[in-house]
């Protein structure tokens, strides 16, 4: 979403289409009761559990991609196709299994032949930078997954691609969108951390280079000294914008990529600070937001799970494993135990009707990274 004092009218156009995503007319209403958990800690077999009835519930084997609600009645956005994505990566990495590694491939080929074979110049596919860049960096991981060749081609095809349309030479920062109306954290973060993979696969560092160039700028025009991520920064105004965990979860990713190629503890020590402000100001009872009214910014949890957990255990910060092991066993706790799927507001009885993947995404996405606490 974005903020500006000066362009009203631009704030209003970009708070409808940017990073925050758009929203419907039809929201789910939350329900009241909060349930905490008591010696009802997910299990590894709850994982498996949960993953399959996202998969029963929200995608559609024949054309291999998700569904946008349990209607399954139109697929769900472009970028969040790529969320998925991981999302099976997750899975797989998790239990080796060779049919998840099929499933990895049949979801790239599945948005392969919804997206025009990822042809990043096709303007009627791809109307945004942020959208192209959360692909390349899946992208980039899925070839460190599978060594498929074939995946590393096309990011690095994108990421040129969105580099030369969205880097600013003269004051740095990468714009979310092709008119260049703000510079957001949707979009550099995310820079950084595909930067970084295509640096470690490839060894070029010029990718380094690039991502230690975005990521100054970010920790400048983006972030401040509490931690809190700014959603976006518009020409000279300061920056603004919500606060979105998804915009924490990237800054803490690009910090960490950064950390584990140089060792450098400043990089660390951002992570970490980013990480803080999330727990300690976005959190109601230790228990994270629930984004999303039956919107797109539902799935922006899933997105924060893959790179906290990658603080915690990459980065060695276990002081944080209790409090995501809590909200997963809050939100686990609170589904829909028919249907065994799981909503945006961890602290709430899931909705027994119609819900988004989006909204349903993220405690899947905890479940398949972080330990169960028993």
């Amino acid at each position: 979403m974005k903020k500006s004092s000066c362009f009203l009218v631009l704030s209003m156009f970009i708070a409808l289409v940017s990073c925050g995503k758009s929203s419907s007319t039809t929201p789910t209403p939350d329900k009241t009761s909060v349930v905490k958990p008591v010696n009802q800690n997910f299990t590894a077999g709850d994982a498996d559990l949960a993953y399959t009835a996202f998969n029963n519930y929200f995608y559609n084997p024949t054309a291999k991609l998700y569904y946008s609600t349990t209607k399954k009645d139109g697929v769900a956005a472009i970028w969040t196709q790529a969320i998925y994505w991981d999302m099976a990566m997750n899975v797989y990495q998790r239990t080796k299994s060779s049919s998840q590694l099929n499933m990895i491939g049949d979801i790239y080929q599945g948005n392969y032949n919804q997206y025009d074979g990822y042809k990043w110049n096709n303007t009627a596919v791809w109307f945004i930078y942020d959208d192209m860049m959360w692909w390349v960096m899946a992208l980039a991981r899925a070839n460190q997954v599978t060594g498929n060749a074939v995946y590393l081609q096309k990011a690095k095809d994108g990421f040129a691609h969105v580099w030369a349309g969205s880097y600013d030479p003269v004051n740095g920062g990468m714009f979310w969108d092709f008119q260049h109306s703000g510079k957001n954290s949707c979009i550099n973060y995310p820079t950084v951390i595909a930067a970084m993979r295509l640096y470690t696969i490839t060894g070029d560092t010029s990718y380094f280079n690039k991502a230690k160039s975005i990521y100054a700028w970010s920790k400048t025009n983006l972030a401040d000294a509490s931690g809190k991520i700014n959603d976006n920064k518009i020409g000279n105004n300061p920056p603004g914008g919500q606060d979105y965990t998804y915009n924490s979860g990237t800054a803490i990713g690009a910090a960490m990529a950064l950390y584990k190629a140089t060792s450098d503890t400043t990089y660390l020590n951002d992570a970490k600070l980013y990480a803080d402000y999330v727990k300690n100001n976005l959190c109601t009872s230790s228990i994270l937001p629930a984004e999303g009214d039956f919107n797109e910014q539902g799935v922006l949890k899933a997105i924060f799970a893959q790179y906290i957990m990658q603080l915690i255990q990459d980065g060695g910060q276990s002081q944080y494993l209790t409090w995501i092991q809590n909200n997963v066993n809050t939100g686990w706790i609170n589904r829909d135990a028919t249907r065994n799927l799981t909503y945006r507001n961890y602290a709430v009885s899931c909705p027994t009707g119609d819900i988004q993947s989006y909204e349903a995404s993220s405690i899947v996405t905890f479940m398949q990274l972080c330990p169960p606490s028993n």
